[in-house]
């Protein structure tokens, strides 16, 4: 047994993310970049730091290579510790075949014994694709002065909005009399934020019911939750108002970027009393060239810019050559856009060349985006809302 450990966080990062196309096909959607330097994982794994909870396990699944290699020791966070830290686990492999995780409870299920082996009082569910910044102790200490079994993090939606997410349903003291999904007419706009803490022993027992259920999806807000509900269990509300963004969506990961555009920025990226670290490469400082501009945008260490930037965020090791043009768009690491081409409402992965003269996206309609590792030829079209992997 080791030192026990008030409060155990599980992160669920083993999604496919298939929402976000060509963008997910060769890793985890956590794994994806966000915001000049971060991955999007780095914001709960910051979270957890931030908080104190200094054991993680980070469950992985899809395309975990990015994600392992990103997250290795853990130091960046914090999180290299003698008796803690951040632990990758992957779906568990029983004699010859693997066990797929099947559900987002069952991957809980499937990793009973490494939450046992703290002696936990209470277990932290976070899922790994949205970009916010939460203190999980103030939560903690919600849960416990409620004497709850399961707390979940909610915030207010727009009404318009609310029939688009898991909605609870509270009475004044913010228990949760009711749970709906996606509901056509909701009651509240109080929207799940995917961010729940259980009473270890409460949870560990409805996980062990679960599994035996043939029938059951084996997920949270399908299962776990409505059996919760069902049974009476003490459930309550954890109300959040910061900037939240979930990142499942080409246009959303986009519009998480441009957000970082306004001022004041939603999301506090310099705060330095809550710190987002990451995995950041020492690059020397990025330099505009004498013809080359750049205007309302995020530039990352290492970039080089000989053209004309607008409105756009560029990461580490991005090379915009002259004439070119990038306006309103994303340019993930060592990205380089040759002579003259024209990027408009677009994503371009990372080490992805996009040829002299090419046009990718337009002024209007969805973003355009162009896959990791893809090399455009010379005057290249990529129309708005298409996806280019280069296959």
């Amino acid at each position: 047994m080791m030192n026990k450990k008030q409060c155990v966080a599980m992160l669920l990062a083993g999604g496919q993310g298939s929402r976000l196309g060509i963008l997910t096909s060769d890793m985890a959607k956590p794994a994806i970049p966000y915001g000049g330097k971060y991955r999007i994982i780095d914001f709960p794994l910051s979270n957890c730091t931030n908080s104190g909870i200094d054991v993680v396990g980070v469950l992985t699944q899809y395309q975990p290579q990015v994600l392992n290699a990103y997250i290795g020791s853990g130091s960046p966070w914090d999180l290299d510790l003698a008796h803690g830290g951040v632990y990758v686990l992957p779906p568990y492999v029983k004699g010859k075949s693997g066990e797929w995780y099947s559900g987002t409870a069952n991957a809980i299920y499937q990793n009973l014994q490494f939450i046992e082996q703290f002696n936990t009082d209470y277990v932290l569910i976070l899922s790994g694709d949205h970009i916010y910044k939460m203190d999980y102790n103030r939560m903690l200490q919600f849960h416990i002065q409620n004497n709850a079994d399961c707390t979940i993090a909610v915030r207010e939606v727009p009404w318009d909005e609310a029939s688009r997410f898991g909605i609870m349903n509270t009475a004044e003291d913010n228990s949760i009399s009711e749970f709906e999904e996606k509901p056509a007419k909701p009651k509240s706009n109080k929207a799940s934020m995917g961010v729940y803490i259980f009473t270890w022993e409460k949870l560990r027992q409805y996980l062990m019911a679960d599994a035996q259920d043939p029938s059951s999806a084996n997920d949270f807000g399908k299962n776990i939750i409505p059996a919760m509900l069902g049974d009476s269990q003490r459930m309550f509300a954890y109300d959040f108002e910061g900037y939240w963004k979930d990142v499942g969506t080409i246009e959303s990961l986009w519009e998480a970027n441009m957000d970082l555009l306004s001022l004041p920025m939603p999301i506090d990226l310099y705060d330095k009393k809550w710190r987002i670290y990451g995995r950041n490469p020492g690059m020397a400082p990025h330099f505009i060239a004498e013809g080359g501009s750049a205007k309302n945008s995020l530039i990352t260490e290492g970039c080089e810019v000989y053209g004309r930037v607008d409105h756009s965020v560029l990461f580490a090791g991005v090379v915009v050559k002259e004439g070119a043009s990038v306006i309103d768009s994303v340019l993930m690491p060592g990205a380089v856009v040759e002579r003259g081409a024209q990027v408009r409402r677009a994503i371009i992965a990372e080490e992805a060349v996009i040829g002299a003269g090419s046009v990718i996206g337009g002024e209007t309609g969805n973003i355009a985006v162009v896959g990791q590792n893809v090399v455009l030829p010379a005057g290249s079209v990529v129309k708005p809302g298409e996806q280019c992997s280069g296959k």
